[in-house]
């Protein structure tokens, strides 16, 4: 039989999507399911390693019946995934030793403390050390510090290196994992540069910053390329022959991927629970000293690609408060309407440092802040500030960028479930006074999985992957006086935080 299409499987923050490309790389068909957000009184937020696996399962299924294709016409899997949010599990049998410890939880800031007052031998700040060798300064939002912290306080996990049975992964090495019954425990270059374990110039996890904390490197997964057979599954014997794993790659780099990022200079922003901006940067490191990180794009063809990111914690998650929290909306699609009802000479300025803030600011003991306000500040009001922090966060970080590619910045590419409010994309190219390109296929990183794997099975070939097409695009329309006057009220909420 004629293997026809390529399965996607996005593992994100908020759930798993399952979604079909055909020869041609176009859409046609997805299926998700959302998955439990536990969160606690101290803000400490975790998800459950079985039912994200079991989701998996759930939405391959339902959408190879909703597409109305037979499952024997898959070609391939490609796998994206939330990056950084990290798991352990016993590699005897599979069973996660603790819930996964999400990216946005910053529970482990006090082995990051414990560090920064280290000072190894000829190493007077191995702080330093770690950002030099990694790309990254030291964060409770990587996985380095958070594989240490559930060593340090869970039982399980403890028991589980004692008898060299542990196993340490982002999601992606578990669901390669667990799709392959235990026969795969690897991770592709992507995911491995931003663990805070993996050296950027060697290729290879550093002996050394796994001393500084603590973790055995035999409890960490082998890298391999993004593009690269991995192993095959019959999805709990629901395949009738198993498929072909052929990608792994982190979300953001498979939204930047999936964008036709490929050459240096191009940036990408994703719109999710949180933001990444990334910028390719070539086949060479550039090491930035104004906020952001370095990590690896991606592998293929034993060749890596690097990027300059900045992450941003809360921006889809800030509607998420507005419905959830503050019970302003009770959808997200309300929010365009209100925003350009508000009175758009308010000066109410929300600052979401829900958890801490991000890039370039790194403060992750930061509190959110809402300021500005006058009498007539209302409803309406405040979901417009809302929606504005999310550009302004953005564009903190792009500007970031345009310092470290010499001044220019020709577009921003964007993807994501927020790219669909037009009050929000039209602000966003005002602030940054370029053009806001969102392309035709708006699941840009399940793309990006699924081009990596079919360059790997031979569906695809990489060079007449990208074309110029996009979907919409806006245009700056603020003049420049009100754009930086709007701006510096930004600027002065921020550093209202201490």
């Amino acid at each position: 039989m004629n293997k026809k299409y390529v399965l996607a499987i996005d593992q994100s923050t908020q759930g798993t999507k399952a979604i079909l490309f055909n020869h041609c790389g176009e859409l046609v068909c997805r299926s998700d399911l959302l998955h439990r957000q536990y969160i606690s009184e101290k803000g400490w937020v975790s998800h459950d390693l079985n039912e994200i696996y079991d989701n998996t399962v759930h939405v391959v299924k339902n959408v190879i019946e909703k597409a109305h294709i037979c499952k024997n016409e898959i070609a391939c899997i490609g796998i994206s995934n939330q990056r950084e949010t990290s798991a352990a599990w016993n590699r005897k049998n599979g069973e996660p030793l603790a819930q996964a410890v999400v990216w946005q939880c910053a529970r482990a800031e006090s082995v990051c403390d414990r560090i920064r007052q280290n000072t190894a031998a000829g190493h007077n700040n191995v702080a330093e050390m770690i950002r030099l060798k990694t790309g990254m300064k030291l964060s409770p939002y990587f996985p380095a510090a958070k594989y240490a912290w559930l060593q340090e306080n869970v039982e399980a996990v403890r028991q589980a290196r004692k008898a060299c049975e542990l196993c340490f992964g982002t999601i992606d090495t578990w669901l390669l994992y667990r799709l392959t019954k235990g026969t795969v425990y690897a991770t592709d270059y992507s995911n491995a540069s931003r663990t805070q374990l993996f050296n950027i110039h060697t290729l290879e996890w550093d002996k050394e910053i796994c001393t500084w904390f603590d973790i055995d490197i035999r409890t960490l997964p082998q890298v391999c390329d993004s593009s690269y057979l991995y192993g095959s599954t019959d999805l709990e014997g629901w395949f009738e022959e198993p498929v072909p794993i052929c990608g792994v790659i982190g979300d953001s780099q498979g939204a930047l991927f999936g964008q036709g990022c490929v050459k240096k200079g191009m940036v990408k922003a994703t719109y999710g629970t949180g933001s990444s901006v990334m910028m390719y940067a070539g086949e060479a490191p550039v090491q930035s000293d104004l906020g952001l990180v370095t990590s690896l794009a991606w592998g293929i063809n034993k060749k890596v690609g690097y990027v300059l990111e900045g992450n941003i914690h809360y921006t889809g998650a800030v509607v998420t408060w507005l419905k959830d929290d503050m019970q302003l909306i009770s959808s997200a699609q309300e929010t365009e309407g209100l925003a350009k009802q508000a009175n758009q000479k308010d000066t109410a300025y929300l600052v979401p440092a829900f958890s801490g803030l991000g890039a370039p600011y790194w403060k992750p003991d930061a509190k959110a802040v809402l300021c500005g306000m006058s009498r007539t500040t209302g409803k309406r009001e405040i979901v417009k500030a809302a929606l504005e922090s999310i550009a302004y966060q953005i564009t903190d970080v792009a500007e970031m960028m345009k310092v470290e590619n010499g001044g220019v910045l020709e577009a921003l590419c964007v993807d994501g479930g927020p790219t669909g409010n037009a009050y929000l994309m039209q602000f966003q190219s005002d602030m940054l006074g370029i053009p806001v390109r969102l392309p035709v296929c708006e699941e840009s990183s399940a793309l990006g999985a699924a081009l990596l794997a079919g360059i790997a099975y031979g569906i695809y070939q990489e060079a007449s992957l990208f074309s110029d097409d996009v979907c919409r695009r806006y245009e700056p329309k603020m003049e420049k006086a009100e754009r930086e006057n709007r701006y510096l009220g930004w600027k002065n909420a921020v550093g209202m935080i201490s």
